[in-house]
């Protein structure tokens, strides 16, 4: 179903030396993943400067050639990194910031489509399912080789909030937020569980919680609003989203065959077809390798339906 890279070629190229595409060039660098790291972007200025920052911390971390670049970096590249986009600007609607994002996206995936890539294309920009959708129908590749961040981030936040509720390591608890990377997301309480125990054995002999279903509800509303707490604080996130993108990029470069909740395109699976969204998967050297169809309670059946069908009235727009 999903076709693979071959080749050992760690090369990363990251589209925008924005907030995000900075940070986590930064944590790459730090990483030891990569052997070769190419900033593009439109403001050739910008990506300059970010380099020379990274260059000039060379000596504290792993040997990595840090460099700008343009679109014939594409064709070698074992993964692409698309952060660029526009910001909303006063008086404009989400859906001309949509449609604008559209175009930008839709634009880069098309020349890294013509540059005869074989590597892995990595969607960031919001609204990253719309995006990534955009960007495997523009591109015209298979959908393993489009992904999108997706809820992988929102994941990590569920499990520091378990894992702090519940007085267990963070690495110790397992856990994933599905659907829409936005407001419509649902926590997947019967994919959950800490120490082996799935949650709803746990969390009765855990005697940390009395109220543990109510509990539930304020962790899962916590996630959904984790993003906005931290914009309304310091005007937009990165940090984290740098530390998932690396995580990811681990995942590819090592052929790890890691579980993750990224936006892929589904085709039938949980009963949608045509949209990119967050379910588990496997993500290794050629992107998404196959996705794991597990059981969700009724509940969650629904909310996956309801967050498809969000995303399905978006890319429907774009072309209204």
């Amino acid at each position: 179903m999903y076709s693979k890279l071959s080749g050992s070629n760690r090369k990363v190229v990251i589209v925008g030396a924005g907030m995000v595409g900075s940070v986590y060039a930064y944590a790459l660098s730090a990483s030891g993943l990569a052997d070769e790291i190419v900033l593009i972007d439109n403001n050739e200025e910008l990506a300059r400067g970010q380099v020379l920052d990274l260059l000039h911390g060379q000596v504290f971390v792993p040997t990595v050639g840090i460099r700008t670049g343009g679109v014939d970096d594409y064709r070698d590249a074992k993964l692409i990194v698309i952060t660029a986009g526009a910001a909303q600007k006063p008086g404009e609607t989400r859906l001309e910031l949509l449609k604008k994002n559209a175009g930008i996206v839709g634009n880069i995936a098309e020349n890294i489509a013509a540059s005869g890539s074989e590597g892995v294309m990595l969607i960031v920009t919001n609204p990253v399912d719309v995006m990534t959708w955009v960007a495997l129908k523009s591109s015209g590749w298979n959908r393993g080789r489009v992904i999108g961040s997706g809820t992988v981030l929102d994941s990590a936040r569920f499990r520091h909030l378990l894992s702090k509720n519940c007085g267990v390591d963070v690495h110790n608890v397992h856990g994933y937020i599905l659907g829409e990377h936005g407001d419509s997301e649902f926590a997947a309480w019967s994919m959950t569980n800490i120490a082996g125990m799935a949650i709803d054995q746990y969390c009765p002999v855990c005697r940390k919680c009395p109220d543990w279903k109510n509990e539930r509800k304020k962790i899962e509303q916590q996630v959904r609003d984790s993003a906005y707490h931290i914009i309304n604080a310091k005007g937009s996130t990165h940090f984290a989203v740098g530390l998932a993108l690396v995580r990811i990029t681990g995942a590819i470069l090592r052929k790890q065959n890691s579980v993750m909740t990224v936006s892929t395109l589904l085709n039938g699976e949980y009963g949608l077809s045509d949209i990119c969204i967050s379910v588990p998967s496997i993500v290794t050297d050629g992107g998404v390798e196959r996705i794991i169809t597990g059981p969700l309670k009724e509940e969650e059946t629904e909310a996956l339906m309801k967050s498809a069908a969000i995303l399905k009235k978006s890319t429907d727009s774009l072309y209204a």
